[in-house]
């Protein structure tokens, strides 16, 4: 065996782990396309023929790709994508235009994103448009070919679609609909949306032109599909330089997805969100941890990453605020199993820590009124405590009635970590009514 490939085979443990946390970052990070999105094979197929019939054959079509959030829906239409570039003739021909309703939130700036996208900044110059749709007009003629016999076909991709349809008369979508069925220019409108009722949202002159083509995603695992999932994205590929690294590491990937805590762990998350993104953070999470003095990942890494995923941002807040603003919210607590959940206000607070300070004598809880109406304000900024009446600005503040934000278990479990809590007040806490 030669020298070039002993070297090939075998590489120092750092540079191994560095090589896998690049993969498997660009795998759960960047979202890499998989060779052929798994378990949605008849909608892949299905999409991929419609936007080719307008790539390469000219002929306008829209279509609704639907389905819940983390469903792939944006995976699917960018592995069409990837593939339908393949076409020489597309390749060459096609134009593409990607909107989000999140960020074009009036036609006017839709329109200008289109202008940007399709490069017509120039043509456009200074020109006057009595109306959008004879703007839209001159940028789809403005496409044509030196022949001035066909148009370039524009692929328009509206992320967030149902947002679209919240815009003024719906313009944006009567305009495009209506150059898609009246073959003007040969146009393919793809709208993504995660709302099934999203036909319901468009006007009847938007509908009569939307061919009402709907491509369905159910994000919808097995347990069983899950797990494999967990497996197939944790494991490195055959390519890998390290070629004992890479077995190494897939059998101990494998080693971890049938111990019995982790299937727990992984049952948990499952049971609370099916969606792969939140799969990959906690998988990220897990990889993190991977040093050389440890090159595994291992259960205690999995609960470790799972604890990050579902900590309570309310309760470890409480672990930031102060002793004063701690007593305030214990004050709460006790006001609530006092009076069965019924709003309070500061006066109510105030009286009930007055009674704990009574009963401890201790001087070093003395606030004066202000301090206190300031950290009440505070907690009421942190969103702890709510006003349960908005229109009770004119009430004194030391009365506008108050609702706490948190239960019995957030403050409690908070309680236990607090950095040095002194024991009187972990005391009052647990004692039945203040």
């Amino acid at each position: 065996m030669s020298k070039r490939k002993i070297e090939k085979g075998s590489l120092p443990v750092g540079e191994c782990i560095t090589q896998v946390q690049e993969m498997l970052r660009e795998r759960l990070c960047h979202q890499q396309l998989p060779d052929m999105p798994e378990g949605v094979e008849a909608q892949h197929k299905h999409l991929l023929e419609l936007l080719k019939r307008t790539a390469v054959h000219g002929e306008s079509n829209s279509v609704l790709i639907v389905g819940p959030r983390g469903a792939g829906k944006t995976m699917l239409l960018k592995c069409v994508l990837r593939d339908l570039l393949k076409e020489k003739e597309a390749q060459k021909n096609l134009l593409q235009v990607h909107l989000n309703g999140l960020l074009q939130t009036d036609d006017r700036i839709a329109l200008k994103e289109i202008t940007r996208q399709l490069h017509l900044e120039n043509v456009v110059g200074d020109k006057v448009f009595g109306s959008f749709a004879e703007n839209l007009g001159f940028l789809l003629e403005a496409l044509k070919k030196g022949d001035r016999s066909s148009s370039r076909p524009v692929l328009f991709v509206l992320d967030e679609f149902d947002l679209f349809a919240h815009h003024k008369n719906q313009t944006l979508l009567y305009n495009l609909l209506d150059v898609s069925q009246s073959a003007q220019a040969p146009i393919a409108v793809v709208g993504v949306t995660c709302r099934l009722d999203v036909l319901e949202l468009l006007e009847k002159r938007v509908k009569s032109r939307f061919s009402h083509r709907q491509i369905h995603l159910l994000s919808n695992p097995t347990f069983a599909q899950y797990l494999e999932r967990v497996q197939t994205q944790l494991s490195v590929t055959d390519d890998f330089p390290d070629s004992k690294f890479a077995q190494d590491w897939n059998a101990s990937v494998k080693t971890l997805c049938e111990d019995k805590s982790v299937e727990e762990v992984l049952q948990r998350h499952f049971n609370s969100s099916k969606d792969f993104r939140s799969m990959h953070m906690l998988l990220m999470l897990c990889l993190s941890r991977v040093s050389v003095a440890k090159p595994a990942i291992k259960p205690a890494d999995l609960l470790e990453a799972s604890k990050m995923c579902f900590t309570d941002a309310k309760a470890n807040m409480l672990h930031g605020l102060s002793i004063l603003e701690l007593c305030l919210i214990i004050a709460m607590k006790h006001l609530n199993d006092l009076y069965e959940g019924e709003p309070f206000n500061l006066q109510m607070v105030h009286n009930e820590f007055k009674k704990f300070l009574q009963r401890k004598s201790n001087s070093m809880y003395n606030f004066e009124q202000p301090v206190i109406m300031k950290a009440f304000e505070h907690l009421q900024e942190l969103e702890m405590i709510q006003s349960v009446d908005s229109s009770s600005a004119k009430t004194q503040r030391e009365y506008q009635l108050m609702r706490l934000m948190l239960d019995h278990s957030q403050i409690m479990e908070a309680l236990q970590k607090y950095p040095q809590c002194p024991t009187d007040v972990k005391q009052w806490a647990m004692s039945a009514f203040g």
